[in-house]
């Protein structure tokens, strides 16, 4: 007996595996596979045409989106069978294994195989015929089309029709000739007429059947009903129009018929219950709008969409709406009921109940209904468009094909020669340089290839190569390789550009274009500050204007202000015409005559008491933030445009300031340390409220930009240098000394990796349009626009000693004015008075000397010692 148990117990594992590999489960499995293979290789299939057309010849599997496996499967399905009609396998693969899960899905389930694609026999099998034809018939017609003469397989139209398109058409073609198309052509129309039964068929109108004659509620919703069945039973147009034989349907038919009758039953007790109470509905609807006009009503039923509701959710509804089954229903019940049969349910947006009152409260207080809109003090101003600037791309030429493969035979023969092997090469040119990406062999040591630099620039004849070793997050080595005929990229491109026209950023900036030909917009205020330096001639003055344009370009004159300062006098002379804009400027500059005025800083004197006075600037809105009790200015000027802070308590709307200076290393030779303190004070506080530095130098040495300097400017732009401990000390790596120059660029940003930028031209001329464009509109009077507040040295301290007889006769005005708003500024009085910056100055130090203003306390404002008016008549009397 246990020998027979021995023996029978081993067939009885063989038919358990054996169920195991029949059973629904591992068929469901294996469409699944099929599932995910057929989107794999369809990707493949779309990566490997995309960088077909893009390079020009036979891309590796290292470009392929699908990696080397996808590569090689694209190559063998694209060049090595039928081209891109391909798809067409990859859709039957996908059929069938939708295919077997649904079927395998119906063995465990109880309902009846629904007529579909994968659930019916005869159709797959029609499907699959089908889709087989076209494939071959698709290869042999991009065959012909591409190249009908000759068999080359290294042309992209042989490469898209495959091996097999390729070969047929050059047979087929040198036998029937003009025949060939003629056969094609009556092929395609004799399969699409045999098989898929096409033929031209005009639409005809039915006339509506004659209806017994019932209530006309009821009719009006029955003739509804019947016509929107009759509208989705119907076919489009296009339908119509090539109407398809039905082919052994009739069986499916009944199926259909069937299964219709037992999920649904027109003489059910609960339709009478639905339709009558949307005929009760309907019917006060109907005395409402008895006299719309009925193509209305009609238009309204064809476009609306329909709801479906099994026949239990309906009725759980209309039981949880009415409250207990039996009930007459309420017009709350009729309504949505309706709405669901008419138009289906529509979404209402949310209700901020809370915030929206807060804000009524504060705008009621002010007696406005409207939220604050910093933009209606210049509400006619426009901002300048791109038909100003030059389309400089147009002169530009491509980088040819036999460059690129020469190049790449000279890279592949040079690291040949030292004994580095190469398995795949592949090229990205830019609009400067072009990247080649190469995969060494096994066992190669990247220090190798980075030691033969010059080796490869030798071999090139190149200006100069930058080796990338490994490029990052990819396991393959870049040399990027200068063009023969550099790009240039104009700023108008940029700015018409998708990347910076739908940047959601607060200080958006366009740079130029990476070695993928890729706008590069990145925003000044997540930078916070940045750093540049170039030697010359190389373009950094050209960032500089790049900088300023794109600025210009997005920000209204009250969201934005700038303080210009040029130790050259030269370079920003152009920007003093958008003084009454854009330009923020001193106390002192105020009164004075017009061609006397310098609204770009140039004297070094003055750039120290600019500094100085940002300094005081960033103090001032820390403490409104803090007020405020917020972190940010965003957060700030939202506060103050929903009128949530009171401007009678100091508040104001704060625009953002950036301060660009040019030659920095002069003003550090110059100055030195009065120079660094405030700025560097600057770049490590003033990002929060809004104000950011653009820093550029000639001359980057340690002397010039320090530690703490480079410690608080994250983002650093570098031009080309003239050594590699420049490029360390502005970038702290090396490959600025490689650069070509004439915008050629690196850029890093808080410390991510370096991307080779060829910056955007803009060119004086353009820079005179742009500037004369802003400067013939309406600006800000003299005094209005955004003044920059006094800073006083030690040297400008004022007497203490108060002289009655040297009183200015302005002075008891200043007083009452000054103890009415509780803020003593130069400025205020300037603004109020009418008075010049020096005569409001010696105001100011009288009022200290008096005792009614606090002395001056450097970066702080001047606080007001007396509190009211009656204590400020009495000491006006005594003095």
């Amino acid at each position: 007996m246990s020998k027979k148990k021995k023996k029978q117990a081993k067939p009885t594992k063989e038919s358990g595996m054996g169920r195991f590999l029949a059973s629904s489960q591992f068929a469901i499995v294996r469409g699944a596979f099929y599932v995910l293979l057929s989107v794999y290789a369809f990707v493949a299939i779309v990566s490997y045409t995309l960088a077909y057309i893009h390079y020009g010849f036979e891309p590796s599997g290292a470009v392929n989106w699908c990696g080397t496996l996808g590569g090689w499967l694209s190559r063998l399905l694209v060049s090595g069978s039928f081209g891109i009609a391909s798809l067409g396998l990859c859709f039957l693969l996908f059929v069938y294994g939708l295919r077997l899960i649904a079927k395998n899905r119906k063995s465990n389930s109880e309902k009846a195989p629904r007529r579909t694609l994968w659930g019916d026999d005869h159709l797959f099998r029609k499907t699959l015929w089908s889709t087989l034809f076209w494939v071959m018939w698709l290869s042999t017609t991009i065959g012909w089309l591409a190249n009908p003469d000759k068999g080359d397989q290294y042309t992209l139209g042989a490469a898209l029709s495959g091996v097999v398109g390729t070969e047929l058409a050059r047979v087929l073609n040198s036998l029937l000739h003009i025949g060939f198309p003629i056969l094609l052509l009556f092929l395609a129309c004799l399969f699409l007429v045999l098989v898929h039964g096409v033929h031209i068929k005009l639409p005809e109108r039915k006339e509506k059947p004659q209806e017994k004659a019932v209530s006309p509620v009821v009719e009006e919703d029955e003739e509804e009903e019947e016509e929107e069945a009759d509208e989705e039973k119907k076919p489009g147009f296009f339908a119509r129009l090539f109407h398809r034989t039905p082919i052994d349907e009739e069986s499916d038919d009944e199926d259909d018929e069937e299964k219709e009758g037992a999920d649904f039953e027109p003489d059910s007790p609960l339709d009478d219950i639905v339709i009558d109470r949307v005929g009760k509905r309907r019917t006060e609807k109907e005395v409402k709008t008895e006299d719309k006009n009925e193509d209305e009503d009609e238009n309204k039923s064809v476009n609306d969409e329909r709801v479906t509701f099994s026949i239990d959710d309906e009725f759980d509804r209309i039981n949880s709406k009415a409250g207990r089954p039996g009930e007459p229903a309420s017009d709350s019940v009729g309504g949505p009921i309706f709405t669901v049969m008419e138009g289906g349910n529509k979404e209402l947006p949310p209700d901020n109940g809370e915030e929206a009152m807060e804000a009524d409260d504060y705008r009621a207080h002010y007696g406005i209904d409207e939220p604050y809109d910093p933009k209606l003090d210049l509400k006619d101003f426009q901002m300048p468009n791109t038909d100003i600037l030059e389309d400089w791309e147009q002169k530009n030429v491509k980088v040819s094909k036999e460059e690129l493969v020469a190049n790449k035979d000279r890279i592949v023969d040079t690291l040949r020669d030292y004994g580095i092997e190469v398995t795949e090469i592949s090229a990205q040119p830019g609009p400067t340089v072009t990247l080649y990406k190469i995969k060494p062999a096994r066992g190669v040591r990247i220090s190798k290839i980075q030691g033969l630099e010059n080796d490869i620039a030798l071999s090139l004849a190149a200006l100069g190569i930058r080796i990338i070793a490994p490029i990052p997050g990819e396991s393959n080595i870049g040399i990027e390789v200068p063009n023969a005929k550099p790009q240039i990229v104009a700023m108008k491109t940029m700015l018409e550009s998708e990347e910076f026209r739908k940047a959601k950023m607060e200080l958006p900036v366009a740079f130029g274009k990476t070695i993928s030909n890729e706008c590069f917009v990145t925003d000044l205020a997540k930078m916070p500050h940045l750093l540049m330096a170039g030697a010359t001639g190389t373009g950094k003055s050209v960032g500089l204007n790049a900088v300023l344009a794109s600025l210009l370009y997005t920000k209204h004159p009250s969201e934005l202000k700038l303080v210009l300062i040029d130790p050259k006098k030269v370079e920003f002379s152009l920007y003093s015409k958008i003084e009454r804009h854009y330009l923020a400027v001193m106390p002192d500059e105020l009164g004075k005559d017009p061609d006397k005025r310098e609204p770009v800083i140039t004297d070094v004197k003055k750039v120290v008491r600019t500094l100085n006075s940002l300094c005081i600037e960033m103090d001032t809105r820390y403490d409104l933030l803090k007020a405020a009790k917020v972190r940010k200015i965003t957060e700030y000027n939202e506060k103050f445009c929903k009128r949530m802070l009171n401007p009678d308590n100091g508040h104001r709307y704060l625009p953002y300031i950036v301060v660009v200076i040019d030659e920095f290393g002069d003003l550090i030779m110059t100055v030195g340390k009065e120079v660094e303190l405030p700025i560097c004070r600057l770049a490590q506080l003033a990002r929060a409220v809004g104000i950011h530095l653009i820093i550029a130098t000639q001359r980057p040495t340690t002397n010039i930009i320090t530690g703490t300097i480079k410690a608080n400017f994250p983002a650093r732009v570098a031009f080309r240098v003239t050594s590699g401990i420049d490029s360390k000390t502005i970038l702290d790596t090396g490959g600025a000394q490689q650069l070509i120059g004439r915008g050629d660029m690196l850029i890093s940003l808080a410390g991510k990796d370096l991307v080779r930028l060829q910056c955007a031209l803009i060119d004086t001329p353009e820079i005179e349009r742009l500037v004369q464009f802003i400067g013939d509109q309406r600006g800000y009077a003299e005094g209005e626009g955004f003044v920059l507040p006094e800073y006083l040295d030690e040297n400008d301290a004022p007497n203490k000693e108060f002289d009655a007889k040297s009183k200015d006769e302005f002075f008891n005005d200043a007083a009452r004015l000054v103890v009415a708003s509780q803020f003593g500024s130069t400025s205020l009085l300037q603004r109020k008075l009418s008075l010049g910056y020096n005569r409001a100055g010696r105001i100011i130090d009288q009022l200290e000397a008096a005792g009614i203003v606090d002395p001056y306390n450097g970066s702080k404002a001047r606080d007001v010692l007396i509190k009211d008016e009656v204590t400020l008549e009495e000491l006006l009397r005594t003095l």
